[in-house]
């Protein structure tokens, strides 16, 4: 308990902090849970002076989100230590999933089964001549993650933690933006999907454990996040640590998890200043939450402004297997946040691997092209695999294999591919096997020219490694050789006759100028260059969609990977933002920011999957383990 103007004030274990007397008579009527978080109490006022324990950097109340208790006071810029208990030492108080019977997985009765992810492939070139040995032959092994059709009526319930930045940069519209993106998102979960949000400035601390978004829960998360300040350094470490605990600690678990983090800043607590050499950002990622642990979940990184620092951002998520996105103008922040649900609300595959299996004796495997995805050749080359992991509803990937064929006079099988993955509703293993891949063997072979599908993807593995030769450059001030690698790849893709039409090529052409233009001089690198070529890195690394300043306007040529789910929730963002600009316009600051918000969106219209007709799939069951 504490003092403040005249009034003493109460901080409970959950960091939140009311006037004495107020809190005090509502406990007194029985509520031991917190007006905000909804957390527990342990530590009642009535019981007298709780324990001291420094937390600094613990959330602010806004009075203004609990009219009721209008005597509450606290001066945002009180920098005196909170008084109150440590957070509890296991986050095992979320809130329980929604079950239901075994039989009713596939949904409603009438249900269909969805159908299964699909396998193409395509020969670079549809035949060679006969008895001559090809010492590098491409294929390109296409998976497509099932369609969603309107008569589905089920998906995969999310678990998200989100963990945003609120140190003392974010004040003014950055924070009232980033609360109206938090707003968007919890108003498009579901009540089988369930979030948790960490703030962090100097410190972190978790607002209120993983609770399923009911209208109540929705109710209570809006004014959870309304309810925080800017202020403090940044400590981007310890805010993923916090969500780390979430994740593990949690003691029932949706079939899907991810989390969500968003900075505008530099770590100031756990990476050392520059002396030239590349600092490590291992340390800013819990290694129980990284690829092959029990508790492995991809960190989807949010880089925001001028001043993030990117080279992090971009390794938290390549470490987690997550994507980084580069929010440039602070009205973005939604519609970044509305593409990254989109895809995480359509989860329809995990644990997924492509293997590849050999077919004729003489044929080896001598190359995968994986991009970001682990893959490995067997080392007598008779086969090999891409760990893929999770995949959105429609999600496409592509993977160039390249094989030795040995000389023969007939036509030769060359390959095997095949596919398994955990359906994300049933959570049962599916494996689908795809056709042998033959080759014709001719004496004299038509003049055929490269498949474009094959030729294409060559050229997109080639720009993706130019666009980290040219960030590579940048990072050595050599800001001319970075401009005219990807000039020279930019022109090469213009000067394909072949792709000249083709849409894909056309958004890459469009992509690598923008980055040249980014990388001319150090100002511009600096400035925006470095963030916008290591989002883009990340985009073609795991073949998923981010943002890159205004990449998410879909009237632009830049939104590779987009899938229906990301458009369907960019397009429900998009219809909001006039009246961002309309609110900002009027009064920038964090107070007015909940005043000039819009009226929200009526219950009855719901998420997109509600919309569609569509709801979370309630699981039978709590699932102990999580998939990549």
């Amino acid at each position: 308990m504490r003092s403040g103007r005249g009034q003493a004030l109460f901080t409970a274990e959950c960091s939140h902090k009311f006037h004495f007397n107020c809190i005090s008579s509502n406990v007194q009527h029985g509520n031991k849970i917190c007006p905000i978080c909804r957390a527990v109490w342990k530590q009642l006022p009535f019981q007298g002076p709780l324990a001291a324990s420094a937390a600094h950097g613990s959330a602010r109340v806004n009075p203004a989100i609990w009219p009721q208790m209008s005597m509450l006071s606290v001066n945002p810029l009180d920098e005196l230590p909170v008084f109150g208990n440590p957070e509890p030492a296991v986050f095992n108080d979320d809130e329980q999933i929604l079950l239901q019977p075994e039989t009713a997985v596939g949904g409603e009765e009438g249900d269909e089964v969805p159908p299964l992810l699909e396998i193409t492939t395509y020969n670079e070139f549809p035949a060679t001549q006969e008895s001559v040995a090809q010492e590098e032959f491409a294929i390109l092994i296409h998976l497509k993650a099932p369609h969603v059709p309107s008569w589905v009526s089920t998906r995969a319930p999310l678990d998200l933690v989100t963990v945003l930045d609120v140190s003392g940069s974010m004040s003014g519209h950055k924070l009232a933006l980033l609360k109206r993106a938090m707003r968007f998102v919890i108003e498009n979960l579901d009540p089988s999907d369930r979030l948790s949000v960490v703030a962090f400035s100097s410190s972190a601390w978790r607002l209120f454990p993983l609770q399923r978004m009911t209208a109540s829960g929705q109710q209570q998360s809006l004014q959870a996040v309304n309810s925080l300040a800017a202020d403090g350094g940044t400590n981007i470490a310890e805010g993923l640590r916090k969500a780390a605990r979430v994740v593990e600690d949690r003691q029932a678990r949706n079939p899907v998890c991810s989390i969500m983090l968003l900075s505008d800043g530099v770590d100031s607590h756990n990476l050392p200043p520059r002396d030239g050499s590349a600092p490590d950002y291992g340390p800013l990622v819990p290694r129980s939450i990284l690829p092959g642990s029990e508790h492995h979940v991809p960190i989807h990184a949010f880089g925001f402004g001028m001043d993030h620092d990117s080279r992090a951002m971009h390794a938290v998520a390549q470490m987690s297997s997550g994507t980084f996105s580069f929010i440039d103008m602070a009205g973005s922040i939604q519609d970044a946040f509305a593409q990254c649900i989109g895809g995480l609300l359509s989860v329809v595959a995990q644990e997924t691997r492509l293997g590849v299996d050999c077919a004729d004796d003489g044929v080896l495997l001598t190359s995968i092209k994986s991009g970001g995805y682990a893959s490995g050749v067997d080392g007598d080359g008779r086969g090999g695999f891409v760990d893929v992991g999770r995949l959105y509803a429609d999600e496409g990937r592509d993977f160039l294999v390249t094989v030795r064929v040995p000389q023969s006079r007939g036509d030769i099988a060359l390959i095997r591919p095949s596919c398994t993955y955990r359906d994300a509703v049933t959570m049962e293993m599916v494996r689908v096997g795809g056709d042998p891949v033959t080759l014709l063997r001719a004496a004299n072979p038509a003049n055929a020219g490269m498949s474009l599908r094959v030729e294409r993807e060559w050229h997109r593995v080639h720009a993706t490694e130019d666009i980290a030769a040219a960030q590579t450059a940048a990072e050595e001030y050599d800001y001319a050789r970075a401009a005219s690698i990807l000039e020279a790849r930019r022109l090469l893709l213009e000067s394909c006759a072949s792709l000249s039409s083709d849409q894909q090529t056309q958004a890459l052409v469009a992509e690598l100028r923008e980055m040249q233009e980014r990388v001319l001089n150090a100002e511009l690198y600096e400035g925006s260059g470095r963030a916008y070529l290591l989002s883009g890195l990340s985009s073609h690394s795991w073949q998923r969609a981010t943002a890159r300043g205004d990449s998410t306007e879909l009237t632009g040529l830049v939104h590779s990977y987009q899938t229906p789910f990301m458009i369907d929730m960019l397009n429900r963002s998009q219809a909001l933002q006039p009246e961002v600009a309309e609110a900002l316009s009027r009064s920038p600051t964090i107070a007015s920011s909940r005043s000039s918000a819009p009226t929200p969106a009526p219950a009855s219209s719901g998420s997109p999957w509600t919309r569609r007709g569509l709801r979370s799939f309630r699981p039978a069951k709590s699932f102990t383990g999580l998939s990549l």
